[in-house]
């Protein structure tokens, strides 16, 4: 095997990781033919002979921790969970480490701890003595029916006696400890079998009498270390410095220790991943003895600890008890543990500690950072998306394309995922349809006056922040929609808004101060005062990320209370009073996002004097053009970049006026090159839209860097989307299409979405 490090591992087909690996000798002929899809590993007969009133076989996915290298030496960390986030960040943490020298890991000789209790002792503090005096005896008792055992160095080692009190009936308590290597072995019923053969020893040294003799699964006499250390500068992130992501890694880890709520959910993680290594071994076991010793101060504590060094490196240092075993019948009767063994290609009990301790401190230390940094969240959405569009049933033709409609709507649910599945199946309006179509895309036209009851998302191709200044500015719905559903309540009664899934479970709410006030304004302009309403919304597009969300909110919401109430309402109408709802959001909103959301179609833009406040020019292309949009996974509200923008250009208005000029005249050469369908010229005014919006200071280190992405990926195009700060990119696709550049923006870790002007 040629490493651990395999690029782009996750891209590759089940088929295709099985082919590498076997090219790579991580898998012999007959494992690889064993994992081979659709093969079964562990048959019903033979779990029949492993437990009792078998019924079937239960199944979990197992995968590969990449990229670790643990004292020197790499290793594939075989994985069986559920859970889809822990593998993806168990292998980006173990590069991070790898780059910086690696894991070391230490493990204790390993001894397993019998405990043989004794009561209704006459003496206590004199049968400790003899019991103690007797050790040898004892021991040579113990190891006589194992000498295969002692002759490969282990067997009982020593005695200890505890007194740990009196007891309600039979006095004080003694527990004889026997501390037993089982070398490779997990040991279990060695060290129950010795309990047995010694208690009558005991009893006639003790002169009490033996009631439980059983091992105990507190194996603090194995205990294992892990550490790892990383100089700040790698710690940096687009967003976050070195220094600020290492200083809040340590906090989060002072957190756990100094809370023990905290302190479980920490520990928790670290278990997720020593759980996992798929060793056969009695996961049970070692969950109790971690959480026992975790416990063993005078507080639950965690298990590992983050401090800076004086280089100011971020070091972080795990230990914990880890007993556990390479043979034995667990190992040797299930074809699936016997293939993660020859994965790893550990040499001893000890050496596959060191392996799993590692493996726990990489996940505490991804766990920690996407804490302090993104949050955990942010990681977690796509993965837990994949599983989604798997219970909904998603071809694998699919797959894909259902995954990411879900992370961009954000409404990450089976029946979300169904819906998406339905429009993505349903058959074409016309023949003409364009196959490329591989996402809902923009209306052709408005919706007539109240009906639909939604309002769109958009895109802003060229002209944002400086069409707030009265230039003009290109925008073009997307097929992502809000829908609002609007019932009257009681009289005089507030507001009732509450954003629901359609399972009927409530996700997290629009702002609820500034859905109710904009509920309030579109009642009071709509002669409604005294009239409470409820409002249901459903909303497709995500918030906060520079897509019109809050525009549509209000136009939905606008069109729905219309609908409920009787009133009839232009689209023109619909759109200033949305107007009027976007200044509760944005503060000095351009009209742009109210103006898309409404009209559902691509315009050119001008804010003006005129008594509708705009001039809107439709612009039609003559043939689509497939953009790519790309989250950032920042959120990012547009009033706060349009207010700094504002504060700017009040302290050198010269300045900024000419910036916007020059913003406009882009914007005017856009439209014409739309008219004309010319791709090309479209994606340079893109390209230098976006450099005068740096100059803005409204971009952020993740759109800087999607939009190298997308233009390394082909895109003849690529600039941020709306407010900035965050939310999203837009892309122009080349000659090679969308795909290419979705793929390498995707595999940035970004979220993307496919939409067409048209």
């Amino acid at each position: 095997m040629t490493g651990s490090r395999i690029a782009k591992f996750y891209q590759l087909s089940v088929q295709k990781r099985l082919d590498l690996l076997h090219k790579r000798g991580a898998l012999n002929d007959a494992d690889y033919a064993m994992l081979q899809p659709g093969t079964g590993l562990l048959d019903a007969e033979t779990a029949d002979r492993l437990t009792e009133n078998v019924i079937g076989v239960f199944s979990l996915p197992m995968g590969l921790g990449l990229n670790f290298q643990i004292n020197g030496r790499d290793y594939l960390i075989p994985m069986v969970v559920e859970e889809p986030s822990i593998v993806a960040a168990v292998s980006s943490t173990a590069l991070l480490v790898r780059q910086n020298g690696g894991f070391t890991s230490t493990a204790d000789e390993p001894l397993l701890i019998g405990q043989v209790q004794v009561v209704d002792v006459a003496d206590p503090a004199l049968a400790r003595l003899a019991l103690l005096a007797q050790t040898e005896q004892i021991l040579r008792l113990a190891n006589s029916g194992h000498a295969k055992m002692v002759a490969r160095g282990g067997g009982a080692r020593g005695v200890e006696v505890y007194s740990r009190g009196a007891t309600a009936q039979n006095g004080e308590l003694l527990v004889v400890h026997l501390l037993v290597d089982t070398r490779d072995a997990m040991g279990a019923n060695l060290v129950n079998s010795m309990c047995e053969s010694i208690a009558p020893l005991v009893e006639q040294i003790s002169t009490g009498r033996v009631f439980l003799r059983i091992l105990s699964n507190l194996t603090d006499r194995a205990l294992v270390r892990a550490r790892a250390v990383i100089p700040q500068a790698a710690l940096a992130t687009g967003e976050y410095s070195g220094d600020r992501v290492r200083d809040g890694i340590i906090l989060a880890a002072e957190f756990a220790e100094l809370d023990p709520y905290r302190a479980t959910t920490h520990n928790k993680g670290i278990m997720n991943v020593i759980d996992a290594v798929a060793t056969g071994n009695d996961w049970r076991a070692i969950e109790a003895a971690a959480h026992a010793y975790a416990a063993r101060g005078e507080h639950y504590a965690p298990l590992s600890t983050w401090r800076a060094n004086s280089a100011g490196d971020l070091v972080g240092e795990l230990t914990m008890p880890l007993k556990v075993g390479t043979v034995g019948g667990q190992v040797e009767s299930n074809p699936a543990v016997q293939i993660a063994h020859s994965i790893l290609r550990i040499g001893s009990a000890r050496e596959l500690a060191e392996v799993m301790a590692a493996a726990g401190l990489a996940q505490n230390l991804a766990a920690l950072k996407a804490l302090s940094t993104t949050g955990i969240q942010h990681g977690h959405m796509r993965l837990h998306a994949r599983a989604v569009a798997v219970a909904a049933g998603t071809s694998p033709a699919r797959f894909d394309e259902v995954v990411e409609q879900l992370v961009v709507g954000g409404e990450i649910k089976v029946w979300k995922a169904r819906q998406i599945l339905a429009d993505l199946e349903a058959p074409p309006l016309a023949a003409s349809a364009p196959a490329a179509a591989v996402t809902a895309m923009p209306p052709t036209r408005a919706p007539q006056g109240a009906g639909g009851h939604v309002g769109y998302g958009k895109i802003i191709l060229l002209g944002e922040h400086s069409v707030v200044y009265g230039r003009r500015a290109i925008a073009a719905p997307i097929g992502l929609t809000v829908r609002a559903e609007v019932g009257r309540g009681e009289p005089g009664q507030a507001p009732i808004i509450t954003d629901w899934d359609a399972d009927g479970s409530v996700q997290e709410p629009i702002s609820a101060d500034v859905s109710h006030r904009v509920a309030t304004l579109i009642a009071a302009r709509l002669g409604l005062p005294q009239s409470g309403v409820r409002v249901d919304v459903f909303s497709e597009l995500p918030r906060a990320s520079g897509l019109g969300a809050s525009a549509a909110f209000a136009v939905a919401l606008i069109r729905a209370t219309a609908e409920c109430f009787s009133i009839r309402l232009s689209d023109e109408q619909v759109s200033s009073l949305a107007f009027e709802c976007e200044k509760i959001v944005h503060g000095t909103p351009s009209g742009i996002d109210n103006t898309v959301a409404t009209f559902g179609r691509p315009i050119l833009f001008q804010k003006t004097d005129a008594p509708s406040g705009h001039e809107i020019r439709d612009i039609v292309t003559p043939n689509p053009i497939p953009i790519v949009i790309g989250l950032t996974g920042v959120h990012a509200l547009t009033a706060h970049t349009v207010a700094a923008v504002r504060a700017a250009w009040r302290q050198r208005p010269a300045r900024y006026d000419a910036i916007f000029d020059q913003i406009d005249s882009l914007v005017g050469e856009g439209a014409d090159a739309l008219r004309r369908g010319d791709t090309v010229e479209l994606g340079e005014l893109m390209n230098i839209n976006q450099g005068l919006l740096n100059a803005l200071q409204v971009s952020s280190p993740e759109l800087e860097q999607m939009v190298a992405i997308a233009r390394r990926a082909g895109a003849l195009g690529a600039k941020l989307t709306g407010g900035g700060g965050g939310g999203a990119m837009i892309a122009v696709a080349g000659s090679a299409g969308a795909e290419p550049i979705r793929a390498a923006l995707r595999g940035a870790g970004y979220t993307t979405y496919l939409t067409e002007i048209r």
